[in-house]
């Protein structure tokens, strides 16, 4: 289809690292491509010699101005790329160099001399030892996309100017809101003098691209896009900045892609500016820049969603960009779609034929229930019908809202801590509560009681850190660049991180739910209620990892009380303890003036804690991964896909307004044909109906998945939707893969 895109496609998917080497996309920003000019500007070692030389001048500025000053330099000397084989341009230095002389240090004085030291020892405490996993965040930020569209980054900048000047005559301007405005112009000068480096430098360059890409530089220096390939490239100027210079990852391409760049498609083509297949072609250069990046989380963007009317908001260029998409064959960016009972019935069963075809980059964002979960912290229904979708799939109050995940409480060790009486051998040393030894539990209501306070001391300490550290967001990482975005932080003349927003939230994440879950009901079965054990007896085929149990710990796993296979009972117990936390959680203040919020998700903390926790009552070993998201334990759901549903359902989804996914597996001959397609959208429907919230979909057969295993050279593009984003199979540890065989083999 894309004749000079593909010529050009092995070009692109160099421009940020060699995917012919090793390559970590954890640490992809370190990474440098090829096809920069060394004459356009510093490699990073100058320009970290140069930072370092400008630290004097700026150290005792105030935080905006210095970090602003900082990010003029980077962008004054950064190496330019103008490509003849690409028509959107590149920055050589991604690794946020900035952050040596701003960032880094203020957040480490912040560390020093400002937070509680025993909050930070006993923070240092839970990420050591797995029982929770807490750091700022500022890795879910989603401008004001329309503001950008219909400003530019001048008119941006000139808004913001306004305002400032608007106090200035009214006498109420202080110093610091003079900081906060003076920290917005300086980098948005510098991001408009960037792009004007970077349009002179084009005009040099003589390959047939760089005419356009001039010209369309030239227009966003001056002003804003005025067409579908100045709004994507404004797009990306924006995300690079942001992400690699200005330390704010930007979660969401858009407020909602195919709407934001819907009006300039539309006058394209009506005015003959491009044909619908440049503009494709166009749509295949832009999504290949995430795609050559390989950030491991994968580059989010959504799509769809519903007007105000109740009609969808899909139109053409939603099938164009999805057309593009599974053209490409490409696994990120990841894509979200916002659905409802609206959506066009042709357009899903696209989506659906391209997962059942391995295309894993889907999430299915349900509107009904996610709508609710936004309004449960005071949202109207008009900011609940245009929320953002973040990051994997977490939402948020358009413009006017700033939600950070705060916390991710591991649930596995409240169960832990009730065996070893608060003490944590991962550390050695005390990090639970005493809740008595375990001989001392004479009732399962004794040992369930013991589970909640441990629970509950490491959720209710988690938010304590939070605190402690929440309110010194804006002042580690002052928001400048976002900030201009939102004009309710320029009306309030204040940094939208450190309190500038209308929802100034932090999220709490309930983590390895499942196999909390499954540890409870193992106890409650094999130890009080059948008496097949005793809590000295598991206590110590825990403490061996199973070695000389194995008859003890076959039984655990081969038990039916297992959360996501509809047990009547354990789904009781799952709705009641999903409901504690969340209960513990919503609506309470933060230290920014806003609140927290419950989230049903892992990232990819069911591996990193789960290497931190030890072996559990369900019968998983020590190390193994936990569950992740509202899905089960790997290889627990054998009661089939709907049984599943049900038991998701019942957590009751809108009770985590920050998000709440769940997992499902399908095997190939259950989606074939139309009743394939059919049966997809029933379990859709089905989760939406009930609240649901967001919904991911693997289609897997185990023994494709072992021949993988075996033969990594024949599947190097198959892929794996693993906890909000999508990543080729074969960089997958081992033990990840068996996991996914081991959930496989149990749908056949």
């Amino acid at each position: 289809m894309f004749k000079t895109f593909n010529e050009d496609r092995t070009f692109i998917e160099r421009k940020y690292h060699n995917p012919d080497k090793e390559f970590n996309p954890y640490a992809r920003m370190a990474y440098h491509g090829t096809g920069y000019d060394e004459e356009s500007g510093l490699d990073d070692e100058e320009i970290l010699a140069g930072l370092n030389k400008l630290h004097p001048q700026i150290k005792n500025l105030p935080h905006p101005v210095a970090k602003a000053k900082a990010l003029k330099y980077v962008l004054e000397n950064e190496r330019l790329y103008i490509n003849e084989h690409d028509y959107f341009v590149g920055m050589y230095s991604l690794n946020r160099l900035a952050d040596t002389v701003t960032f880094h240090k203020w957040n480490d004085a912040v560390y020093r001399n400002k937070r509680l030291p025993g909050l930070v020892k006993l923070e240092n405490d839970f990420n050591s030892s797995g029982a929770a996993s807490i750091w700022p965040d500022y890795d879910h930020v989603v401008p004001d996309w329309d503001s950008l569209m219909r400003l530019g980054f001048k008119g941006v900048k000139e808004r913001a100017q306004k305002y400032k000047e608007q106090r200035m005559q009214s006498g109420v301007l202080t110093e610091e809101q003079q900081a906060f405005f003076d920290g917005i112009e300086i980098e948005y000068s510098a991001i408009i003098d960037f792009i004007n480096r970077m349009y002179k430098f084009a005009l040099t360059k003589k390959h047939e691209k760089a005419e356009k890409i001039a010209a369309c530089l030239k227009q966003l220096c001056g002003g804003a896009p005025t067409n579908i390939y100045e709004a994507m490239q404004l797009i990306y100027l924006y995300f690079i900045i942001s992400e690699c210079i200005d330390h704010y990852q930007v979660r969401s391409l858009g407020n909602g892609l195919d709407n934001t760049l819907y009006s300039f498609y539309k006058h394209d083509l009506e005015n003959g500016t491009f044909t619908r297949d440049e503009i494709k072609e166009y749509i295949a250069y832009f999504l290949m820049q995430w795609s050559a990046i390989g950030n491991y989380w994968g580059q989010p963007f959504y799509i769809g969603g519903s007007k105000l009317d109740g009609s969808t908001k899909i139109n053409d260029l939603s099938y164009d960009i999805i057309e593009v998409y599974d053209e490409l064959e490409i696994y990120n960016p990841k894509i979200q779609i916002k659905y409802n009972n609206n959506i066009p019935l042709d357009f899903l069963n696209k989506i659906l034929d391209m997962i059942r075809r391995g295309q894993n980059c889907f999430a299915f964002c349900c509107e009904p229930g996610m709508m609710k979960a936004v309004m449960s912290y005071g949202a109207t229904y008009d900011e609940a019908l245009n929320m953002d979708i973040r990051g994997c799939y977490e939402t948020g109050v358009r413009a006017n809202e700033v939600s950070t995940s705060t916390g991710y409480v591991n649930a596995a060790k409240a169960v832990e801590y009730v065996f070893s009486n608060g003490y944590d051998n991962q550390c050695g040393k005390q990090i639970g509560i005493k809740t008595g030894e375990i001989d001392s539990f004479s009732s399962f209501e004794d040992f369930y009681r013991a589970v909640l306070l441990q629970w509950e001391y490491l959720i209710e300490k988690s938010i304590e850190i939070g605190n402690d550290y929440d309110k010194y967001l804006g002042y580690v990482n002052p928001s400048s660049m976002y900030s201009a975005t939102i004009e309710t932080s320029l009306k309030n003349a204040f940094d939208a991180y450190g309190g500038g927003v209308k929802f100034n939230n932090s999220a709490m994440l309930n983590c390895g739910f499942a196999s909390l879950v499954d540890s409870v009901m193992a106890v409650k079965k094999f130890v009080y209620d059948r008496k097949e054990t005793t809590m000295s007896e598991l206590k110590s085929a825990l403490d061996n990892n199973w070695d000389g149990y194995e008859r003890l710990r076959a039984k655990l796993r081969s038990c039916p009380y297992k959360y996501g296979n509809g047990n009547a009972e354990t789904d009781m117990y799952a709705e009641m303890m999903a409901r504690y936390f969340a209960n513990k959680v919503n609506n309470r203040p933060n230290a920014r003036g806003g609140v927290y919020k419950a989230i049903m998700h892992s990232a990819m903390q069911f591996v990193w804690q789960g290497n931190k926790t030890p072996a559990t009552p369900d019968g998983r070993k020590a190390g193994e991964e936990l569950s992740k998201n509202a899905s089960p334990v790997p290889g627990m759901d054998k009661n089939g896909v709907t049984a599943l549903i049900n038991s998701a359902i019942l957590l009751n989804p809108t009770l985590y307004p920050e998000s709440f996914c769940v997992d499902i597996m399908l095997h190939p001959s259950a989606v074939e044909g139309d009743d394939g397609l059919a049966a997809m959208k029933s379990l859709l429907d089905t989760y939406m109906e009930n609240n649901g919230m967001s919904m991911q979909i693997n289609v897997f057969n185990s023994e494709v998945l072992r021949d993988a295993q075996r033969n990594p050279d024949k599947y190097k593009n198959l892929q794996v939707r693993v906890c909000g984003w999508n990543v080729l199979w074969n960089n997958l540890s081992r033990a990840e893969q068996d996991a996914y065989i081991l959930r496989a083999e149990t749908i056949q």
